[in-house]
C-alpha cells in the first residue's frame, strides 16, 4: 500500500483521494491514435472525392454526341465511294463511320437510288471536342465551316446511343462499350459457373467432413497461399493450361471466365468457411440426436442457413474478378473487338480491358470514354456489393 501511494499523487486533501499520474498519458496517447484515424478517413474520402469527381466531369460529356445536318447524295458514284455521297468541304466534319454506312443505306433501300436529302449525320470526333469546348485539331477552312453551320443551327448535340449500343471502334466518335459489357457478363457466368460449386464443396469437405491432419494441412495451406498470389500469375497458369495444354480458343470468355475462377476460387473457399463456422454446434447436435446423418445435417440445416453468408462471400468475390484486368491481358482478351459475341468461344473483352485500350488512344475524345467506361463499371461493383449486403440483411439469422 506503501508503494501503491508513492506512485500516486493527491488530488485533495481533504477528501484524501489519489490519482495516477501516467492515466494523462495514456488519455493523451488514446486522443493522438483517435486523431490520426480520424485524418487518415477524411485523406481518403477526400481522395475519392477527388477521384470521383474527376471521373464525373471527364466521363459526363461522353453521354452527348454531337451530329452535324449535310445534303447526302446516293447515286452510282456514292455508292463506289462514300467519299463522293457529300460535298468535299464536309469530309472532315463528317465521321468516317458514318459515310461508310451510305452504300449499305444505298443497298438496302433502292428507292433512295438517284435523290439528294438534307440528314443529320453523326460529326468527326474533332468536331465534337469543338462543341464541347475541348481541344480540337481542325483546320481553318474547316472551322470556318463548322462556324456557319453552327450559325444555321445544322449543328446539335443528342444523347449518345452509341456508346451503350456498339462496340469498340478505331474511330473515337463510333466507339461503345456494348461489346465489352456482353463480353464481362459471359466471362463472370462462366467464372461463376465453375467456381461457386467447386469452392463451396471444397469449403464443406474442410469443414464438415475432412479430419485433423496433414492431408487437411496440406489444402489449407495451399488455399491460403493462392489468395495471396498475384492476379497476374492466374493469367499464365490460365494461358499454360486452357490455351496451351487444352487448345481452348484464345480471347474466348471460356477461357477469361475459367481463368477468373481459379483465381477467385480461394475467395470463395475462405467466406464458405467462414459461413459455415457461423452456423451454431446446437443446430448439428439437434440434428444428430434425431437420428439424421452427417450428410443429411449438412445438407438440410447447417448449409442452407450458412447460404447468405455464401453468397455473399462470392459475390463480393466475383466483384473483384469483374475489375481484374491483368489475367485477362494474358489470354488475350484485350483484342480489339467491334461486335458483340454470341457464343463463349468468340474473341471478346471485357469492360476493364477495354478502359485500359481507351486509356492508351492518342484521340482526346477517348479520353472522355475512358472516364465514363470507368464509370460504368463502378456503378455496376457498387450494385454488386449493395446486392451482397442487402443478402446478407435479408437472409441473415440471429441466434
Amino acid at each position: 500500500m506503501k508503494n501503491t501511494k508513492n506512485t500516486l499523487k493527491k488530488v485533495s486533501k481533504k477528501d484524501n483521494i489519489f490519482y495516477d499520474p501516467s492515466l494523462k498519458k495514456r488519455h493523451g496517447k488514446a486522443k493522438i491514435f483517435k486523431y490520426f484515424t480520424i485524418t487518415s478517413l477524411v485523406f481518403s474520402l477526400v481522395f475519392l472525392a477527388i477521384f470521383l469527381g474527376d471521373m464525373v466531369i471527364k466521363g459526363s460529356t461522353a453521354v452527348q454526341q454531337t451530329y452535324v445536318q449535310v445534303e447526302v447524295t446516293y447515286n452510282e458514284k456514292s455508292l463506289k465511294s462514300y467519299r463522293k455521297a457529300v460535298d468535299r468541304k464536309y469530309l472532315n466534319i463528317v465521321s468516317r463511320a458514318a459515310l461508310r454506312e451510305i452504300p449499305n443505306q444505298i443497298r438496302n433501300n433502292e428507292k433512295l437510288m438517284n435523290t439528294t436529302n438534307l440528314i443529320w449525320m453523326l460529326a468527326d470526333d474533332q468536331v465534337d471536342m469543338y462543341m464541347k469546348d475541348y481541344y480540337y485539331k481542325i483546320k481553318d477552312k474547316d472551322l470556318k465551316t463548322i462556324q456557319d453551320l453552327e450559325k444555321n443551327n445544322r449543328l446539335e448535340k443528342r444523347f449518345n446511343t452509341i456508346f451503350f449500343t456498339q462496340g469498340d471502334s478505331k474511330t473515337p466518335e463510333y466507339s461503345g462499350i456494348l461489346s465489352a459489357m456482353i463480353g464481362t457478363v459471359m466471362t463472370l457466368c462462366v467464372a461463376m459457373l465453375f467456381a461457386f460449386p467447386i469452392g463451396v464443396a471444397t469449403a464443406v469437405y474442410l469443414e464438415e467432413f475432412s479430419t485433423q491432419g496433414k492431408w487437411s494441412e496440406f489444402l489449407e495451406v495451399n488455399i491460403n497461399n493462392l489468395a495471396a498470389i498475384p492476379s497476374i500469375l492466374f493469367g499464365l497458369l490460365g494461358l499454360a493450361i486452357f490455351i496451351n495444354l487444352f487448345g481452348m480458343p484464345r480471347s474466348s470468355a471460356l477461357v477469361g471466365g475459367l481463368t477468373l475462377a481459379l483465381m477467385t476460387l480461394p475467395i470463395i473457399v475462405v467466406s464458405s468457411r467462414a459461413a459455415l463456422r457461423s452456423v451454431p454446434a446446437s443446430i448439428r447436435q439437434a440434428g444428430y440426436g434425431l437420428g439424421l446423418t452427417k450428410v443429411q445435417v449438412v445438407k438440410d440445416h447447417v448449409l442452407p442457413l450458412a447460404f447468405p453468408g455464401i453468397m455473399t462471400g462470392s459475390i463480393i468475390g466475383l466483384a473483384q474478378a469483374m475489375g481484374e484486368t491483368a489475367p485477362l491481358i494474358i489470354v488475350g482478351m484485350i483484342a480489339f473487338i467491334p461486335d458483340s459475341p454470341t457464343t463463349v468461344l468468340e474473341a471478346s473483352t471485357v469492360m476493364p480491358a477495354q478502359i485500359f485500350t481507351w486509356a492508351g488512344m492518342p484521340e482526346r475524345a477517348y479520353i472522355e470514354r475512358t472516364a465514363a467506361g470507368i464509370l460504368v463499371l463502378l456503378t455496376v461493383l457498387i450494385s454488386l456489393n449493395a446486392f451482397a449486403v442487402y443478402l446478407r440483411k435479408k437472409f441473415e439469422v440471429k441466434w
